[in-house]
């Protein structure tokens, strides 16, 4: 008898079990319930995000595959493609943050080589609670540790990425995983079953009781009671994925597969119903095949479980023992549990007893499907307001000397150097990389050809808490300008949209008016999504993390040669500014740092001009005209100079730039024109032999361009208006940026 305690274990409504008992056309057993519970989660079916998730463009004549499979891919020309995709793993590293952020790693390593891809780096996208709060030490140690030690172990590079602090985060971090990877178009394979009769092989590692109903607990808020969800984290193994990675692509050269997914979230559930959905096959296997690793495991939890490092291949008739040759070589598990049917259905068995018996599509297709109602959020009227002119507040006053603010925003834990952090990822393994993480968008060179791709991982989750409409598009855009700037042409983009509780309206209208604003900004900018992720429930004792969708942009270069990073190259080169500065200081670092609150209104973002900005970096990057290139972004054009400075051998900088008339008060003025973040800015630097060519190349462009100073000397001096606002020296700015995060942990051991 399914009792609404049980239903409210499995994450069902009671309306959901109704439809359920339609489709079966009677009540379900147990295994049956814990089967829809987990395909009919939020984190596997998308019933409250996929209405708005249609919404956005997906084709493009670069795309090769779209939303749907196990990753997108975009044509990279020569017969190859970029395969590549952003997960998040959010709830399992609040419970266990080294194996909660490792398995993260291994899940999206497993997408990728399950499209017939080899990856070739990584990427993440990091959220934690304020730096000097309790807790975050140890989640952040924990999540890096396990970043680092599942890519450094398996032979990945973990190439770049972003990490923010932001006290919404306290009690619900983010750990998104960006991976890439390279395949020949033609080899490309999908999660398909299809062929009356064809084998359904189970390949890889043992199954376990680990990551029971991972999916269900990822569909669900957290409260005090989350330390108890302990057994649902999974437990990873690299060099068990290593080892499967390469058995994969190596039966994938036989031809011998008709198909082949990860066991991800929902497990062994999940890879068989949607291999046979998308085939609109049946699908027929026996538990008590299954390798385990326990004993008296019983099917209810062998479908549910969520043990790492396994995959379903469906493997054409009279191919068996060739299949089974390749794994048995690499020393795994390829065991033969069933076969593809043409009755459309999922048939379980254990020891030949049928256990469960569920139309594929009622657990795919026909999952629920809500229109959530949504309400603007109250608070949005009050903390859009930013009055310039009467900034005074809880202002430090020590931060009135513009040198003194710049060091301490440049010592804020958002934008201080994260070497602390990625130096522990092992970046240059395959020896692939060509920009090193923190100075830029990362970059790997494609072996074989003179090209290479550009990946950018990023999101502002103030904006979107200001404006989730223009903070979305915020995020794109910038994604998108990083890998511009080190002059790769923007391709495709994945996104990993994280949020609270969907069944609260104001939260489902931050969802939706974010998916606009993604797809606003994709489709000016001409980058479709290619395929991404939903991570709702974002939240602890009903308190939500600011809405945060993380995009991640992948180009390309057609030549390796010409890469672009942020850093001054030589002294007596000239400094430009391509865009134009509003002083915008809504949800800025500046106002964080300074007055300790997040208000206003993001910055304005025209996409007709940041299309132009991109086109225009591209184009003058391939001529060889960049010395270096780097946008303005947290922190604004001082932190954008002072970081061009830095790593550079010292070199420094003479910089004027205007002042910004948005208040009576002089130092407020600066302080716009110094920190404001204003979009679709970017300082590059070039030989002075090459300004002319370069501003001829923007005027044709129409992308505002003007030269604002030198490189050169030991100090960072800018002035606005005529008047020296900054002057610091570049060793004492370096020492506060890089050594932040590592003297903020010395004091706190102290």
């Amino acid at each position: 008898m399914i009792d609404p305690q049980i239903l409210e274990r499995h994450g069902l409504k009671p309306d959901e079990y109704d439809r359920i008992v339609g489709f079966l056309g009677r009540e379900p057993n147990l295994t049956e319930l814990g089967i829809f519970s987990v395909m009919w989660s939020e984190h596997c079916s998308y019933k409250s995000s996929r209405v708005h998730l249609k919404t956005l463009p997906t084709r493009g004549p670069q795309v090769l595959q779209g939303p749907g499979e196990n990753a997108g891919a975009v044509d990279i020309g020569e017969g190859l493609a970029a395969v590549f995709k952003i997960e998040s793993h959010n709830h399992p590293s609040f419970i266990e943050p080294y194996q909660g952020a490792a398995t993260g790693v291994g899940g999206i390593i497993r997408d990728i080589f399950t499209m017939g891809a080899r990856p070739i780096a990584l990427l993440n996208s990091l959220r934690f609670g304020a730096f000097d709060a309790p807790g975050t030490r140890r989640l952040l140690e924990g999540v890096v540790a396990g970043i680092a030690g599942y890519g450094n172990s398996i032979g990945i590079p973990t190439v770049g990425g972003e990490i923010a602090f932001e006290p919404s985060y306290a009690g619900n971090p983010l750990v998104n995983v960006f991976c890439l990877g390279i395949a020949w178009q033609a080899d490309i394979i999908k999660g398909v079953a299809s062929g009356v009769g064809n084998a359904v092989y189970y390949v890889g590692a043992k199954t376990g009781r680990d990551g029971i109903h991972g999916a269900t607990m990822a569909s669900a808020e957290f409260d005090d009671k989350s330390a108890e969800k302990r057994p649902a984290v999974q437990v990873g193994d690299p060099f068990m994925e290593k080892l499967l990675l390469e058995a994969c692509l190596e039966v994938m050269k036989t031809d011998a597969l008709v198909g082949i997914q990860d066991m991800g979230a929902a497990g062994l559930t999940c890879s068989t119903t949607e291999m046979g959905s998308r085939g609109g096959a049946g699908i027929e296997i026996d538990t008590a095949l299954v390798p385990q690793r326990e004993t008296g495991m019983t099917p209810y939890e062998i479908m549910l479980s969520e043990s790492q490092e396994r995959m379903l291949l469906v493997v054409k008739r009279g191919r068996e023992a060739e299949v089974e040759r390749v794994f048995d070589k690499w020393d795994l598990h390829a065991v033969h549990i069933g076969e593809v049917t043409d009755n459309g259905l999922l048939r379980v068995k254990h020891h030949g007893t049928l256990v469960a018996e569920i139309p594929n599509r009622a657990l795919t297709d026909e999952a629920p499907l809500y229109m959530r109602p949504m309400t603007e959020p109250e608070y949005l009227a009050d903390v859009q307001k930013l009055d310039l002119d009467n900034l005074r507040g809880p202002e430090r006053p020590a931060l009135r000397d513009q040198n003194a603010a710049l060091l301490a925003i440049l010592g804020s834990p958002t934008v201080a150097s994260k070497r602390w952090i990625y130096r522990q990822y092992d970046h240059m393994v395959r020896t692939n990389t060509i920009n090193l993480p923190g100075l830029g968008a990362g970059v790997v060179r494609i072996k074989g050809t003179d090209r290479a791709l550009a990946m950018s991982v990023d999101g502002n989750g103030r904006y979107c808490y200001l404006d989730p409409y223009r903070g979305a598009m915020l995020a794109v855009a910038e994604a998108a300008r990083n890998v511009a700037c080190c002059g790769a042409r923007p391709l495709g983009a994945t996104n990993c949209l994280n949020f609270g509780n969907p069944e609260r309206p104001a939260i489902m209208w931050q969802f939706a008016k974010a998916v606009e604003g993604i797809g606003a900004a994709c489709r000016a900018l001409g980058v479709p999504i290619t395929g991404g992720n939903v991570s709702l429930y974002n939240e602890t004792d009903g308190k939500a993390i600011y809405p945060t969708p993380t995009i991640g942009v992948v180009g390309l270069l057609e030549h390796a040669d010409r890469v672009v990073s942020r850093r001054f190259r030589d002294a007596g080169d000239a400094i430009l500014l391509f865009g134009e500065g509003r002083g915008e200081l809504g949800g800025s670092e500046y106002l964080k740092v300074a007055h300790d609150f997040v208000r206003g209104v993001p910055p304005a973002l025209d996409l007709d001009a940041e299309r132009a900005l991109q086109d225009l970096l591209v184009r003058v990057a391939d001529e060889r005209l960049l010395r270096s290139a780097h946008d303005c972004s947290d922190g604004g054009i001082a932190v954008t100079l002072a970081e061009c400075c830095f790593e550079s051998g010292g070199i420094g900088a003479e910089v004027s730039i205007d002042g910004v008339r948005v208040a009576a008060d002089a130092r407020v003025n600066v302080a716009a024109a110094l920190y404001g973040e204003s979009a679709s800015r970017v300082v590059v630097s070039v030989v002075t032999d090459a300004v002319t060519t370069v501003l001829e190349r923007a005027a044709a462009a129409n992308v505002p361009a003007r030269v604002i100073g030198q490189t050169g000397g030991n100090r960072l001096r800018i002035a606005v208006a005529g008047q020296i606002a900054i002057d610091a020296a570049v060793d004492e700015a370096e020492r506060v940026w890089s050594s932040a995060i590592e003297q903020a942990y010395a004091k706190r051991v102290a």
